[in-house]
């Protein structure tokens, strides 16, 4: 399987993955305590926490179907710096944690750059 593939396949698992798990399925303690950080009242921070996984399941669809898209490998990476930046500002404990945003967030964008990459060496690109 081309790496093209694998990078495709990866982040749109990723992002379908956190969205569904730890904020549509069962809402993780971690997500409540960061949109609680937010200062949001529960009924809030719990809304706000599902509209994040919808969200996350739609952008790993866009991502699976628009791998190709400049606009969207772009907007990826820019999401992930983003969400890290956001724990580092709010709950920069989370850092040392096992399996935290850096140690997610970089191998992503990592594969991300993979895409874009791709992207120089296709023609009309």
């Amino acid at each position: 399987m081309p790496s093209v593939q694998i990078a495709r396949y990866i982040i749109s698992f990723s992002w379908l993955y956190h969205g569904i798990f730890p904020k549509l399925v069962h809402i993780a303690p971690l997500e409540k305590l960061i949109t609680a950080s937010l200062g949001f009242s529960e009924s809030m921070s719990y809304l706000i926490t599902k509209s994040a996984g919808v969200g996350e399941v739609i952008f790993a669809i866009l991502i699976f179907i628009n791998y190709q898209s400049k606009v969207i490998i772009v907007l990826n990476i820019m999401a992930l710096i983003g969400l890290l930046l956001f724990v580092v500002a709010l709950q920069p404990q989370l850092l040392i944690e096992a399996f935290n945003p850096v140690t997610t967030n970089l191998p992503i964008i990592g594969l991300s750059l993979v895409l874009l990459n791709s992207l120089k060496t296709q023609p009309n690109n």
